[in-house]
């Protein structure tokens, strides 16, 4: 086991490379699964749950072979198992995406149920709903989702609520069905975007990604393609909250201003400069930050991976702030760490009431899952002392090297191990 120990109160500045989109990454990999060739993915994020995704296409007959730290090469040829088994989904949600790829390449997905950050409930109904309107059978024993089709068929699916998980696995599933399948309430993330784009490169025919409504004409074959994965926009929108929590001066680059445009909206709102360049962002902590009120919501909305590093901002500005979440029911899990710092927040169900404070102080923390972690940090740089966050696996999954890119910038934070018998050898 491994922790972070931070040393608060240091103003970073500099310049930051942002990595591939986690969010699109553990979408596309599965992708590779539906193409009758050979694929190269560029930019591919280097963190924990691209590591199991890698290891699930090897389980299931893939080559995999990695050319360089961001470029894999993925031959999906000798796939001969359907089947995903638990001990390699239990740490990555986007493990269900095998479902929707599995099913158009073979007509059978055997998947156990994800793990991951726990968020709430994760039902998975709409992307059975969606199955079936393209023709398969779903039965689901001992936390195995079992998928059978003879033949695919286009359809006509309507999700009733926004979700992007059930998104990317109807468009993974209905690029080889036979006729015209459209969803209609599509989410509309720019990983959604990203995927439509890699799918067509390979051949596929896929319209209307970015709006609610996204047709797919199914083809007889994908070939092979070389493809780069678009910047993590939530990495990006870390990165420019720490900026704003540590008073800092930072050039954030390889981004698409654009996918940040919710996020850059509440941070100038609160009082923080943001400056726009074709593929860069420059993001300067003015030290007077004001209160706000933020409601996340599916794209173009306030994205909610967000949410806990907004929050953990707004501890520190003027004022009473109210945030309240739309997506997911249990993602204030993070605010009894905070309050650990010496933060102001009542949370009454979905909804947090933050009362600015002067200053966090450093303490222990947890990570409770990879957006809270990144919570942490954020309290940590920013606080007054010495802040300590164990659980740093969880943030892992989604951020590349976070503490290189921290200590380029001026952070003073280390990694350093956690002996499991450590308050024993203490005592003794």
């Amino acid at each position: 086991m491994e922790k972070y120990v931070i040393e608060g109160g240091h103003r970073l500045q500099g310049e930051v490379v942002i990595s591939g989109a986690k969010n699109a990454a553990v979408a596309i990999l599965p992708a590779v699964i539906l193409s009758d060739e050979p694929c190269t993915i560029e930019n591919v994020p280097n963190i924990s749950d691209i590591d199991c995704a890698i290891k699930i296409l090897l389980r299931l007959g893939a080559e995999v072979r990695m050319i360089n730290r961001s470029t894999l090469y993925i031959d999906p040829r000798k796939i001969h198992s359907h089947t995903v088994e638990y001990d390699l989904t239990k740490n990555m949600r986007a493990s269900y995406y095998f479902l929707g790829s599995l099913l158009g390449k073979v007509g059978r997905a055997d998947v156990s149920l994800p793990g991951g950050c726990d968020l709430g409930s994760r039902p998975i109904d709409q992307h059975l709903k969606g199955f079936a309107s393209l023709g398969a059978t779903d039965t689901m024993e001992g936390g195995m989702v079992h998928l059978t089709t003879d033949h695919l068929t286009g359809g006509r699916v309507y999700f009733d609520v926004v979700t992007v998980g059930a998104t990317v696995n109807i468009m993974l599933a209905a690029c080889k069905a036979d006729g015209m399948t459209i969803i209609e309430n599509a989410a509309k993330e720019p990983h959604i975007v990203d995927l439509a784009n890699f799918l067509n490169s390979m051949g596929a025919d896929i319209m209307g990604a970015g709006t609610d409504v996204i047709k797919i004409r199914g083809v007889q074959y994908l070939h092979g393609t070389q493809y780069s994965i678009i910047p993590d926009q939530i990495e990006a929108g870390t990165f420019m909250v720490i900026a704003a929590a540590t008073e800092g001066d930072v050039l954030i680059r390889g981004v698409i201003p654009k996918h940040l445009e919710s996020i850059t909206v509440k941070l100038q709102k609160i009082g923080v400069s943001v400056e726009e360049y074709d593929d860069s962002v420059r993001v300067r902590g003015t030290g007077h930050l004001q209160k706000t009120s933020i409601k996340t919501m599916p794209h173009p909305g306030f994205p909610t991976d967000m949410q806990p590093q907004i929050s953990t901002l707004l501890t520190m500005a003027e004022g009473t702030s109210i945030v309240t979440e739309g997506i997911w029911d249990n993602r204030f899990k993070y605010v009894d760490e905070l309050r650990r710092m010496g933060a102001d927040i009542s949370v009454d169900g979905k909804v947090a009431v933050i009362q600015g404070v002067d200053r966090l102080k450093g303490a222990p923390v947890k990570a409770s899952d990879l957006r809270a972690g990144a919570a942490m940090i954020i309290a940590g740089l920013a606080a007054e002392g010495i802040t300590e966050i164990e659980n740093i696996h969880y943030i892992e999954r989604g951020y590349e090297d976070i503490e290189k890119k921290l200590r380029a910038l001026g952070a003073n934070i280390k990694k350093v191990g956690i002996p499991e018998d450590g308050l024993l050898k203490q005592v003794r």
